[in-house]
């Protein structure tokens, strides 16, 4: 065991003195480590309940014999950071969280690890640490949010976003927007709808780095509880067998996972983190891969903000296991991967079934042929871009319209709002990306803005940044390279025709090939938005979105 090099022997006599400090036991100490990294805290909703989820871990690890310690790490709340200053350090937060859990990690030598979390950043940041340090390692969601309910409709924190700009159409009064804001978000949990967090939580099942139910049990569940419980017993047996991160997160393991978000419609981000997790796991990850996996796989679910249902329905009917039954039936799984489970995803499927057709649609009946995300490519973005297709109108899959082009979030919000956005335009905001943001903000504002707006079926936006997984409509994020890198996308201008054929996965500025070499000729980069502290040093060592805007 790694944790004997701080316990055992004559010259460790000062490491157990420490520990006995805390109250610890020479038989406590003689057990296996197991590290519990619990991303608690009172200001996200996801993250307030969790230190009960952890109190349950550290009683499963104790039942089966060994010794949990614990610690924290940081984690911020998108939709808290959304559309100010504090979206620029979402993204950012996340290598800060791989690398604080792979200093606490090797620092005190632990034998394994649970790793509690729930919301956007903090799951893959987990993930790229357990990839990394490559020890036993299981991860233990909060759970979803259930959804609110407003004028017998259930809603979640995308309607209270779009129902700002409904205010700013006249479309609703700012008296109801107080009763559906007091509504929307009835306790805690990862937000309602498949958003980032808890597509990244689905998407830890799908992979087999967390427990079954991990994805979709309601954090106010008592099934919750007991599933933290049996992940802290788990984490014993992946110690005694040796099962380790690189044992499961295998190229299969990943390609299970991007058959599961096409089936699921999640958010766009989980494109960007899976590829950065997949690099952290020796794993490659392409545009064309991902193309490939959406062309072969139905889009079997349609949950907020694409439609109605809420992942409280998804668990209901049957959870990630029973998505992964269906596409089974039309042999798209790799079924030989070994999970968290100790089984492989073969066995984990034994007695899975759908229990409601309409939530999970029969395998022949998908809401499309393809699957929920689409990556885009042309002059626009070489290197690639993303859309949630599946959350877009039909009559939006094509469109040609004149650019209106914004340099920050800011001034497209100020735009949209003050009406001045028409059907048919391409809204273009750029300097948003990993480099130009920094931090690649995510556009949630301008997007239910939009929305609100009643302008989703008529309007395209597109960015070097990222959207919300709470977005809908033609969103096209992700634009690579970014404006900052000196991409395609820095040189658009007001009117300039943007062509979108999402169903030919093509994104096309449309400008003559002289016309282009004189704009890049006369392009003239902007100053970096801030120029001290984290976020600087992060633009400095940020790649790429198309590889997952991770650091060199």
């Amino acid at each position: 065991m790694k944790s004997k090099r701080m316990t055992e022997g004559v010259e460790r006599a000062p490491h157990r003195s420490l520990l006995k400090a805390m109250g610890y036991t020479n038989e406590e100490i003689n057990r296996p480590i197991i590290g519990i990294v619990n991303s608690a805290n009172n200001i996200i909703p996801g993250h307030d309940h969790l230190d009960k989820i952890a109190q349950d871990v550290k009683a499963g690890v104790l039942m089966a014999g060994g010794m949990p310690l614990e610690f924290s790490t940081i984690g911020v709340c998108d939709g808290l950071a959304m559309n100010h200053k504090g979206m620029h350090y979402s993204l950012a937060s996340r290598e800060l969280i791989a690398d604080s859990v792979e200093i606490m990690a090797q620092a005190h030598a632990f034998d394994a690890m649970v790793m509690i979390t729930n919301c956007d950043k903090i799951i893959p940041g987990m993930l790229m640490a357990a990839a990394r340090l490559n020890i036993p390692t299981i991860m233990v969601s909060g759970g979803p949010m259930l959804a609110g309910r407003y004028n017998g409709k259930n809603v979640d924190l995308s309607t209270v976003f779009e129902s700002v700009g409904a205010v700013k159409a006249g479309k609703m009064t700012e008296e109801e927007l107080m009763v559906l804001e007091d509504a929307a978000c009835p306790g805690c949990g990862s937000c309602a709808g498949m958003f980032t967090a808890n597509s990244m939580n689905c998407m830890t099942e799908a992979l087999g780095m967390g427990l079954l139910g991990n994805g979709t049990i309601p954090a106010v569940f008592a099934a919750r509880r007991r599933l933290a419980k049996k992940a802290g017993l788990q984490i014993m047996h992946l110690l005694q067998e040796g099962i380790c991160p690189s044992d499961i997160l295998t190229p299969r393991a990943f390609e299970n996972a991007l058959t599961v978000d096409m089936a699921l419609g999640c958010s766009t981000n989980t494109i960007l983190h899976l590829t950065a997790i997949a690099a952290e796991a020796g794993v490659d990850i392409d545009f064309d891969q991902v193309n490939q996996v959406s062309q072969r796989t139905p889009h079997l679910c349609l949950l907020s903000p694409a439609g109605q249902q809420h992942i409280q329905d998804l668990d209901e009917a049957g959870g990630i296991m029973a998505v992964m039954s269906r596409l089974n039936e039309k042999n798209l799984l790799n079924l030989e991967n070994i999970t968290v489970t100790g089984k492989t995803v073969g066995d984990n499927l034994v007695g899975k079934k759908v229990l409601r057709d309409d939530v999970i649609r029969p395998i022949n009946q998908p809401y499309h042929e393809t699957g929920g995300l689409a990556m885009l490519k042309g002059s626009l973005a070489p290197d690639g871009s993303v859309v949630k297709q599946g959350a877009v109108d039909e009559s939006m899959l094509n469109h040609e319209g004149p650019a209106r082009v914004f340099n920050s979030e800011e001034e497209a919000v100020a735009a949209i709002l003050g009406g001045s956005i028409e059907k048919g335009d391409v809204v273009i905001i750029r300097y948003e990306g990993p480099k130009g943001g920094p931090g690649m903000r995510e556009m949630l504002t301008p997007t239910s803005a939009i929305a609100g707006m009643g302008l989703d079926k008529d309007v395209v936006l597109i960015t070097d940044g990222r959207f919300s997984g709470a977005t809908r409509g033609a969103s096209i994020g992700h634009v690579s390279p970014e404006a900052m890198e000196g991409g395609p996308i820095a040189i658009v201008r007001d009117g300039d025709m943007i062509e979108v054929d999402i169903p030919n996965k093509i994104l096309n500025l449309k400008l003559s090939e002289n016309e282009v070499n004189a704009r890049f000729a006369d392009l003239q980069p902007p100053e970096p938005k801030i120029k001290e502290g984290y976020l600087a040093r992060y633009a400095k060592l940020v790649t790429s979105a198309s590889t997952g805007a991770r650091f060199k």
